[in-house]
């Protein structure tokens, strides 16, 4: 029989990881080796104090029934005691801390509770997919922000301002604005200053903020990076999500949790109760252990992706690309050599090189001339990618 899909599903755009992920299959099927550094899942496995905690934690009796929906409370709090120790931001765990399985499904869900059919959201452009994604799965459209070079990938408040009247003179309310700071796919990063002026523009158009600030961690040259909530009011207008995936390597474990507002917390809870029953309890223990005793782990894996950083941009710069080196997150995002487009450069590498990359316009329009690069390939391999890149004998 042939169903007919949702709308909703007919509007999705390819799903670029999909797309990258069948072409290597293909190659892989011909017998090729292929470096990847395409997707951007840590290579490296959890840290053992974690994985040990976890092994103890499942041993536990009650572990295995359903977990709480909110999550369990020693893992609020044990996030709200890191958010004091790494941001100095206070936050009350019963109301403003919330468990998710996995920044993405808090992303992905959070436009359930504000983006009626006809709504908007701004996304940023080049941006994480699932921000659009979710606020169309809602009934609503997302309005492209376009992240440029030129800005510092930041977004133009003036050309927000344009926007929304444009949307509002269309008969659609503009009710949140997603962020992702450092930001994937540029690596860009954001200061206490600037997020002062998003709380003032959120005010000012009544927006519910959501940063995405999974990277926060995944810092270089001592250039520790701000939350959101750092900025005086932020707290009024937004939340902020954060994931153990990065910070800990704990990417198949799908954790993290959102923090801020008290009410878009209840409201995204409230979403969360009626789609899915939480996180393993064991996990929530270990993602708890892993929160009380983040350094000296996170420094080291720092030092790690910066010395592949270091590795990877020289040899970009030989091969033509042309980028700069980034302060925070998993990625290089580099303009493509003269003549070419994120899609043919992306093949010319697979093909001529045996490297994965993932072409900047899969993360929206303005990505188009650009190529993400990924940190995380085993150091000596990424050597040999790097290698490759520069056509280096």
């Amino acid at each position: 029989m042939n169903f007919e899909r949702a709308e909703r599903l007919k509007l999705l755009p390819p799903y670029v990881f999909v797309q990258i992920d069948n072409i290597k299959k293909q190659e892989l099927a011909k017998g090729r080796r292929l470096l990847s550094l395409g997707v951007g899942d840590p290579d490296l496995p959890a840290p053992d104090f974690v994985v040990e905690k976890l092994r103890e934690a499942s041993l536990l009796s009650g572990v295995h029934q359903y977990p709480s929906y909110w999550g369990m409370i020693e893992l609020r709090r044990a996030a709200a005691r890191w958010y004091e120790r790494r941001f100095g931001v206070r936050l009350d765990p019963e109301s403003e801390v919330l468990t998710l399985i996995g920044s993405k499904e808090g992303l992905a869900h959070v436009a359930l509770a504000y983006v009626n059919p006809g709504d908007a959201a701004l996304v940023p452009d080049p941006g994480y997919p699932v921000y659009g994604v979710g606020t169309l799965f809602a009934g609503g459209s997302a309005i492209r922000v376009a992240l440029l070079e030129k800005n510092a990938y930041l977004p133009d408040f003036g050309e927000m301002e344009k926007q929304i009247a444009a949307a509002e003179g269309a008969g659609r309310r503009v009710r949140m604005l997603f962020l992702n700071y450092p930001n994937n796919p540029t690596g860009a990063t954001a200061t206490v200053e600037f997020f002062s002026e998003v709380v003032r523009f959120a005010r000012k158009h009544g927006l519910v903020v959501c940063h995405d600030n999974a990277y926060s961690e995944i810092y270089f040259d001592r250039k520790q990076q701000p939350s959101f909530l750092q900025a005086p009011g932020a707290r009024e207008v937004g939340v902020e999500f954060h994931s153990l995936s990065k910070t800990f390597n704990m990417a198949g474990w799908r954790i993290g949790f959102a923090v801020g507002n008290p009410e878009i917390i209840k409201a995204l809870a409230d979403i969360k109760t009626n789609i899915d029953s939480g996180v393993f309890n064991a996990c929530q223990i270990a993602a708890a252990h892993a929160l009380d005793n983040f350094e000296p782990y996170c420094g080291q894996l720092r030092g790690l992706i910066q010395e592949r950083r270091d590795m990877l941009v020289p040899a970009l710069h030989e091969a033509g690309f042309a980028c700069s080196s980034p302060d925070a997150s998993y990625y290089v995002w580099a303009r493509v050599p003269s003549g070419e487009t994120s899609e043919s450069c992306v093949m010319r590498l697979i093909m001529e090189k045996g490297v994965v990359a993932m072409p900047g316009s899969g993360f929206g329009r303005c990505g188009d001339g650009y190529v993400r690069f990924a940190l995380c390939l085993e150091t000596a391999r990424l050597a040999q990618a790097a290698k490759a890149i520069a056509g280096r004998p």
